[in-house]
């Protein structure tokens, strides 16, 4: 089971587990926050440099990568596909470059939604542009499933199902996550965590919450992938395990059924983030008695 998102930098390294020699059963790509903007360079709220334009860069290298590896089976982008500074009047056509560069890969691409997606475009737009299939009503809802090979079974979760953000205004998972959020932030601007401790410091505006409909889908998610005798991986935009990364963006924790340490926890370097002439990009090599190598393409 893994559990990927990224905000920072953080160093990699070469390598997770290896394969003991063996070819692995499949390789995918991995990319997260490429967080586009024509826009000068930022900070983001902690203070640390943001490259917006040059993240594009990055993301056209990563599928030169890619395409130059011959192997992969497929890309897996974390989400936060644009920035959320991003002059709202060329939202959609941000959305539309850096989708582009991600078809240049020569194999499928599986996208997950983040907040600055969701500050940009609204859900019924946004999720038909990444080609994300949906549950439940319409076009809304961003969680799905797919099996790359027959053991193997990866879970994208929609971490921003109950959030106070890319909703309309009266939607009730709007309203929920406004209740949760008035219940549990005493301060007026719901995007502080000022006060709160320990996980309760996920109790923000930006952040979001897996809604009962989602668990129901999960939990009969994995049920069948039980009874198919698969393995589970688990991808979400927000942290699945409090201890992946700073308490005010932990979502919740997953474990799997044979103990925690069997559980894989992995969070990606931000391509927003890299000083221009960098990289943040990798993939994976998944074996068959699950252990996983990350060659992260980070210089």
């Amino acid at each position: 089971m893994i559990g990927v998102r990224s905000d920072v930098c953080m160093d990699l390294g070469n390598g997770l587990a290896n394969g003991q020699g063996k070819h692995p059963l499949f390789s995918f790509g991995v990319i997260s926050d490429v967080q586009y903007a024509d826009i000068p360079d930022g900070h983001s709220f902690l203070g640390v440099p943001r490259y917006y334009r040059h993240s594009i860069l990055v993301l056209q290298r990563a599928v030169k990568n890619w395409n130059d590896h011959k192997n992969l089976n497929f890309v897996i982008n974390f989400g936060d596909i644009v920035d959320g500074k991003c002059p709202k009047d060329q939202s959609l056509n941000a959305v539309k470059k850096v989708v582009s560069e991600f078809e240049n890969f020569h194999g499928p691409v599986y996208h997950m939604i983040g907040n600055h997606c969701l500050y940009n475009l609204p859900r019924d737009k946004l999720l038909p542009l990444l080609k994300i299939p949906n549950h439940g009503d319409g076009c809304t809802h961003a969680y799905y499933d797919f099996s790359p090979t027959p053991g193997y079974r990866f879970v994208v979760l929609d971490g921003y199902d109950i959030s106070a953000i890319g909703w309309p205004h009266d939607h009730p998972n709007r309203l929920e996550a406004l209740k949760i959020l008035s219940e549990k932030n005493p301060n007026s601007d719901k995007n502080s965590p000022e006060g709160l401790k320990g996980v309760d410091r996920r109790f923000v505006k930006h952040n979001g919450a897996v809604g009962n409909e989602q668990m129901e889908w999960l939990d009969n998610v994995l049920k069948d992938a039980t009874n198919m005798k698969q393995k589970v991986i688990i991808w979400c935009h927000v942290p699945l395990d409090p201890g992946a990364t700073s308490k005010k963006n932990a979502f919740m924790e997953l474990r799997p059924s044979n103990g925690p340490d069997s559980a894989l926890r992995l969070v990606l370097n931000a391509a927003l983030e890299c000083p221009p002439g960098t990289n943040a990009c990798g993939y994976i090599d998944v074996y068959d008695n699950m252990s996983c190598r990350l060659l992260a393409q980070i210089e």
